[in-house]
């Protein structure tokens, strides 16, 4: 049993700490409004901190999943972050989705404190956290790597080390990446079917199997066939991890020409009011 730390009760984390829990962990958690710290305490049994600071202190791991750059560098880095209470050898994983130029900035500043970092983005949704069976992709040195993956485990179902510091990162921008480019041609696909008047069942049935088969076909097709958008992956954040993408490829040259199309595809959703709406709500852009 290790004594554990987890920044950031959403969607994603509060199940993610409550599984540290079911696998006999110690877990104290802190969020930025108090209410849904109390709320996890509450069903899953664990401790609750009022500052990064105070949930980190004596832990042997501290882990986060928040939103931004800026959240991550404000419980990390700030007055009352949580790196000034890590000791020495402590692990910190980042499960948020961020810039690699963050994972690190936080790698460089928490190695001079003699932390082990890992940046560690995960990509299953709500349901795969909900379920613990994440898939997470790791930037971060062997040794760092050799802590999380243990604690880690408590909810993943598949853990891979990248890289070193931000090829997690960088690693799930090619995640989103190809997810954007497989939504557009799904949207596409239906539609064009639609307008073919097709039967929509005896198509997937018929495409499903071969080499256009796809995680999002298999889950989203029946669902953007009949407009129900109302679950999954924000398009809000989304754009968020497309604009995360864009920004790194001008970094490092890359070129990115049909995530760029399709970032501005899913602007115009968001402009249609569909920003909370799942990622398969790109096909209410293409007229029937």
């Amino acid at each position: 049993m290790a004594k554990l730390a987890f920044i950031g009760m959403g969607v994603m984390g509060a199940p993610m700490a409550g599984h540290l829990v079911a696998a006999g962990h110690d877990v104290t958690v802190y969020n930025r409004s108090r209410g849904k710290s109390d709320a996890w305490a509450a069903r899953y049994g664990g401790s609750v901190a009022d500052t990064p600071a105070q949930a980190a202190d004596g832990c042997d791991a501290v882990l986060a999943c928040v939103g931004t750059d800026d959240d991550l560098a404000e419980v990390t880095l700030g007055a009352d972050g949580a790196f000034a209470a890590m000791a020495p050898g402590s692990l910190f994983v980042d499960h948020t989705t961020v810039s690699a130029a963050i994972a690190r900035r936080l790698a460089e500043e928490g190695g001079a404190k003699s932390l082990h970092i890992v940046d560690a983005p995960v990509s299953g949704g709500q349901a795969g956290a909900e379920n613990g069976k994440l898939s997470i992709m790791c930037g971060g040195s062997a040794e760092a790597m050799a802590k999380a993956e243990p604690i880690m485990a408590a909810y993943a179902l598949r853990i891979v080390h990248c890289g070193e510091a931000g090829a997690g990162q960088t690693t799930k921008m090619c995640n989103q990446i190809a997810i954007a480019g497989v939504l557009q041609g799904l949207s596409e696909s239906l539609r064009f079917a639609q307008a073919s008047d097709l039967d929509l069942d005896k198509v997937f049935e018929a495409i499903s199997g071969g080499a256009a088969q796809s995680w999002q076909m298999n889950n989203r097709w029946a669902t953007m066939a009949k407009d129900e958008f109302d679950f999954g992956f924000a398009i809000d954040w989304m754009r968020k991890d497309l604009g995360l993408a864009l920004d790194e490829a001008k970094r490092n040259g890359a070129t990115l020409p049909m995530t760029a199309l399709v970032d501005q595809f899913y602007a115009e959703v968001q402009a249609m009011g569909g920003g909370r709406q799942d990622t398969s709500a790109l096909v209410r852009r293409i007229k029937r």
